[in-house]
């Protein structure tokens, strides 16, 4: 299907992150773009002041019966009367990936895979290629903290897309760069075992197209599996990889670092964000730049300029008295680089983490990492799980996790605005950290306000 011909699409939870980056491709082409969505959010309500129509009912009187393309994510339902109206109807149906693999058959596209690091890499990429001048169109899971949005055009045919391990879309991509960036366990819900997991990673690396380009990082499990014409490994700071970091210093919150690979160096990088993975992250994106054939001088100038990815190491407030920074960390390995990270930015301060788990299944499956990766924190508050698509299970909540979590204090909360009721106005906070995919992010706010005026 030619994207670009379509006059009319309807979404069916277009509220998403991935899902609204596609109907901002769509707006800003020209299509008149409308949807359904379960609530009323901040990005939704962004969406209609753009000029989208979007309705919070499931009701197919309200939905546009003139699209000539319906766009669904797996999250709906399975009895979704608007859906099923319009698969019964025979209307063109589609999942979000299936859209996003057309668009990588007709652009040169860079996608960006793994269970970490992807919203990360992806935006930062997208926004090298923007302000080095080489543009690019990119598809995002996250909220670009320089442009305040998840997607951008451009008019070069070249896309940067977050590609998704979930519901296994990220196999329909055909990549002429794929970056990979980890294969740890995660969405057992959904492949079962550790290994089935892998295998679909592994998929994804031959979906590359003839002539492409995998760039991995350095000692992944199975890496001789991964599949390309090309090949290149990346490493925060081990020499053996192929392009790796070195001299690397703090400054001023962020990084400076010198970056070689076997044929170029770039020296004196800096990264203004927080946390040591996002040296790393920005490893890969430079790299990405440089297979592009982007000159030295511009991609340095640009990456000074980044500032970051919503929810991602997102400093809410950094003084003498305080720091809050706010992430998606939803995954032990996300947690304990987001903690690791932190204590070593501001050692001697005290850390605490209130942290939301997000699904029972991954709460269930990943239980002792969490109470690892959490332990290395001082403090622990625990929320309730958070949902999400799920039922609860018997047995599953956030006390499996407190059961299991040494050498730190805990508190269980199973009311979440009792963090912004009681523990945040009288608890002594040095260095805080929120966590979690959840609804959490709809406390940052208050919480930043009672610190502010706590801490002034």
């Amino acid at each position: 299907m030619n994207v670009r011909e379509l006059k009319r699409v309807y979404f069916v939870g277009i509220g998403g992150i991935g899902m609204s980056a596609l109907a901002r491709f769509f707006h800003q082409q020209g299509t008149i773009v409308s949807g359904y969505d379960k609530t009323e959010t901040e990005l939704t309500k962004t969406l209609a002041a753009e000029g989208m129509a979007i309705h919070y009912t499931d009701d197919i009187a309200l939905a546009d019966k003139d699209t000539q393309l319906v766009i669904y994510t797996p999250a709906i339902p399975k009895n979704h009367t608007e859906l099923n109206w319009f698969r019964d109807n025979n209307y063109p149906v589609f999942k979000r990936s299936d859209v996003l693999q057309w668009i990588t058959k007709a652009m040169h596209s860079i996608t960006v895979a793994g269970t970490h690091g992807k919203t990360t890499i992806s935006t930062m990429t997208a926004y090298l290629l923007r302000e080095t001048g080489y543009g690019c169109n990119a598809f995002l899971g996250g909220i670009s903290s320089n442009y305040q949005c998840n997607y951008w055009s451009s008019p070069n045919n070249t896309a940067v897309i977050e590609a998704d391990e979930y519901d296994r879309s990220f196999l329909k991509l055909f990549p002429d760069v794929a970056v990979l960036t980890s294969m740890d366990p995660d969405h057992l819900d959904i492949y079962g075992t550790a290994k089935e997991m892998e295998d679909a990673f592994i998929q994804y690396t031959h979906n590359i197209k003839e002539g492409g380009t995998l760039l991995v990082k350095y000692g992944l499990h199975r890496q001789d599996d991964l599949w390309s014409d090309n090949v290149m490994r990346y490493s925060l700071d081990n020499e053996a990889a192929d392009v790796f970091a070195h001299n690397i210093r703090q400054k001023d919150g962020g990084y400076l670092f010198d970056i070689t690979a076997i044929d170029w160096t770039i020296t004196d990088m800096y990264l203004p964000i927080g946390g040591l993975h996002n040296v790393e992250n920005a490893i890969a994106a430079i790299t990405v730049t440089q297979i592009l054939g982007i000159e030295h001088d511009v991609v340095r100038t640009a990456l000074a300029g980044f500032r970051g990815v919503h929810r991602r190491f997102e400093y809410i407030l950094k003084t003498d008295k305080i720091v809050y920074i706010d992430d998606y960390a939803h995954h032990p390995e996300e947690l304990a680089a987001l903690i690791g990270s932190a204590k070593k930015m501001f050692p001697g301060l005290k850390c605490t983490v209130a942290f939301q788990p997000h699904l029972f299944s991954r709460t269930r499956d990943l239980a002792d990492g969490f109470a690892t990766s959490l332990a290395m924190a001082d403090e622990v508050i625990l929320l309730d799980i958070y949902p999400a698509r799920e039922l609860p299970m018997p047995g599953i909540t956030s006390q499996i996790l407190a059961d299991r979590i040494n050498n730190a204090g805990k508190t269980l909360l199973t009311d979440k605005l009792n963090l912004i009721n009681n523990i945040i106005p009288n608890t002594p906070l040095e260095l805080f950290i929120t966590a979690g995919a959840g609804d959490i992010d709809q406390l940052v706010a208050p919480i930043k306000k009672i610190l502010e005026e706590k801490y002034k």
